[in-house]
């Protein structure tokens, strides 16, 4: 697969009014072929995979990533890096009393995260789409406005129509994001938690989508279809009080 990186950004941008970049990730079950991306930085600290993928979205840097730069076995877990999913990570013992009030429900959240399955994989890359530099990624992400997302999904869904299901693990959604797209290679939208906003710089208003590449020409072509009907975003405010016939009419001309 080979697309115009650049030219499908872009389309995301101008029709969502992003304000972050829009961002890849890849998997490497060879650290030497990650290190091998161009102008790819190497972390010299210790971050959350929160911060690594913010700086990604909102400095639009290229990044490899291994098991050691992350802060522990919960960042680790959801990507498949290190071997993380052993007794004391199923246990969730690290949240009990933080997160959650018992060992019981902290390990059936553990349980009930999407992550990556360990043993495959040595690093991950994430940079911006626009770049080409993960020709193709696993998997591209974008954050936006609920509204933005709806109007996303309503252009995943003008052709071959899908119902979308999506569930909340709670804290640890990136499990929900990044970690069931990379396992599933399904539209996977994320309410980004705690950890994601404190530490990866996540606005209030910003809500997270992730899936496969090539979603993303059907999505833009479904939103061009939209915005010809006059449907776009940002949506126009109609008026809570207003006769409404008027502007259902514009699109549903029976209606007027």
């Amino acid at each position: 697969m080979s697309e115009d990186w650049s030219r499908i950004s872009a389309d995301l941008e101008r029709l969502l009014k992003l304000r972050t970049f829009v961002f890849g990730m890849k998997l490497f079950e060879r650290r030497a072929d990650m290190e091998a991306i161009p102008r790819i930085r190497r972390p010299a600290a210790v971050h959350t995979l929160d911060q690594l993928v913010g700086q990604a979205a909102r400095l639009g840097w290229t990044l490899g990533v291994t098991a050691d730069n992350l802060v522990g076995a919960q960042c680790r877990a959801v990507v498949g890096l290190g071997n993380a999913k052993d007794a004391e990570w199923r246990s969730g013992k690290h949240m009990v009393g933080v997160w959650y009030s018992s060992e019981a429900d902290a390990g059936a959240h553990q349980a009930a995260m999407e992550c990556v399955p360990d043993g495959r994989y040595e690093a991950l890359a994430l940079s911006p789409l626009a770049s080409g530099r993960l020709d193709p990624p696993d998997i591209a992400l974008f954050y936006a406005t609920p509204g933005a997302m709806i109007y996303f999904i309503n252009g995943l869904q003008w052709a071959g129509y899908k119902r979308f299901d999506w569930g909340v693990v709670g804290e640890s959604a990136c499990a929900d994001s990044w970690g069931r797209a990379l396992k599933t290679r399904t539209p996977s939208l994320s309410i980004p938690c705690f950890a994601e906003r404190r530490y990866g710089g996540v606005l209030d208003d910003e809500m997270l989508m992730a899936l496969a590449p090539e979603d993303l020409p059907k999505a833009i072509a479904g939103m061009e279809a939209l915005a010809k009907n006059g449907l776009r975003y940002p949506f126009p405010q109609y008026g809570i009080q207003q006769d409404v016939r008027a502007g259902m009419a514009v699109s549903y001309p029976g209606r007027g």
